[in-house]
């Protein structure tokens, strides 16, 4: 027996010592009154989006890391996660292309020749459909689909991801992994999230929701002590809006209420004097070349920050910085070009999506009504 399994074993062994005694996995980012209001609409009248979604999910997965690997991380270890930089391209002016060169916006399609990323994506995307699915429904069949891509993913010693992203975004000729790839895993927020609608399944038993707790111990660890964890929790922009949010989530994901206002307090909060000017527009984010791209992205993670952060006690919602700025002003900043009432005068490489920005819209107004108005 490995010791990875020694340990599976010990792990098992003590969750179910403890297991009568399990709290319920709250909802980290979700309004629970809204996710349980979702269910008696579907109760009263269906919902043919979400339960079709759910179909089409039990025909998807499971998904590894391990899965269809075309390149091996310089670890040699094939549950290392690895991905190549987006927005590098090779040098014409080297023989080899190497080391690679910057076109900001523009996405080398090298990258997806590379399979994790993708797997991880789907994962988050399939399990969550899962999980609604069944918790809309009550139908144990989406439960044990969503069980066993969990277990594949986090727990199978042979398919598991290990808790590191070491080897994310390396740029060939440059490094070998680097900080910015980690803003590829803020989609693990969404797990607590599937837990939580999972958690009455007879197949989502609470060892299982322990062990895969283990795992994110490890990598908020990782995450917080590693070279590339504190190199990403030095950004400015956008990366280090969402590393706040995955630090943030984790930690209220594993109980440790303490390490998740610490870091409101002491890092998200200052972000508030480097991102938002006093228009509540973003500088960090426009000057990109797929500026409402990143605006919108950066804006709804401090939308997640924000309801995380009602968990400790903390209205980050009507924080301001120093010029009177915050996520309000924000909000308000980008309103008249959601509803087109001004042309958007930043570069934007890819064509406009409104979904993202619809949706800050829409969750902004229950925060502040007199944006009603507007």
């Amino acid at each position: 027996m490995t010791r990875f399994n020694i340990l599976l074993c010990m792990a098992f062994f003590i969750i179910s010592i403890h297991a009568s005694g399990q709290q319920k996995q709250k909802f980290l980012i979700s309004d629970e009154s809204e996710v349980k209001a979702t269910k008696q609409q579907y109760l009263l009248k269906g919902n043919e989006k979400l339960m079709s979604k759910a179909e089409a999910a039990l025909l998807k997965g499971p998904f590894s890391v391990t899965f269809n690997k075309t390149k091996l991380a310089p670890s040699g270890d094939i549950h290392d996660y690895l991905s190549q930089a987006p927005y590098w391209w090779p040098d014409p002016s080297k023989g080899n292309g190497e080391p690679y060169i910057r076109k900001d916006g523009r996405r080398n399609p090298e990258i997806y020749k590379l399979n994790d990323r993708k797997q991880l994506g789907d994962l988050t995307e399939v399990l969550n459909d899962l999980a609604m699915g069944f918790y809309l429904s009550g139908d144990e069949k989406y439960a044990k689909q969503a069980d066993e891509i969990v277990k594949v993913f986090f727990i199978n010693p042979d398919t598991k991801m290990n808790p590191n992203f070491t080897y994310a975004q390396y740029i060939p000729g440059l490094n070998d992994g680097r900080g910015i790839g980690i803003i590829e895993t803020r989609g693990l927020i969404d797990i607590p999230e599937a837990l939580a609608l999972l958690q009455e399944s007879k197949f989502m038993v609470p060892q299982t929701i322990n062990v895969v707790k283990l795992w994110f111990g490890a990598y908020l660890k990782w995450l917080l002590n590693s070279p590339n964890g504190k190199g990403e929790k030095l950004e400015k922009n956008n990366h280090g809006t969402n590393y706040d949010l995955q630090v943030i989530d984790f930690a209220q994901f594993l109980g440790d209420e303490i390490l998740a206002k610490k870091t409101i307090d002491e890092i998200t909060l200052p972000r508030l004097e480097i991102q938002f000017d006093e228009e509540g527009r973003q500088p960090l984010e426009t000057a990109r070349t797929n500026s409402w791209d990143y605006v919108n992205m950066n804006l709804d993670g401090w939308l997640k920050l924000a309801r995380l952060s009602e968990n400790v006690d903390v209205d980050l919602w009507n924080k301001k910085n120093a010029k009177g700025s915050g996520i309000e002003a924000a909000v308000k900043w980008l309103l008249p070009y959601v509803k087109k009432q001004q042309k958007w005068p930043y570069q934007q490489l890819n064509s406009f999506n409104h979904d993202q920005a619809d949706y800050i819209i829409k969750r902004a107004k229950k925060i502040y009504p007199l944006m009603n108005n507007q």
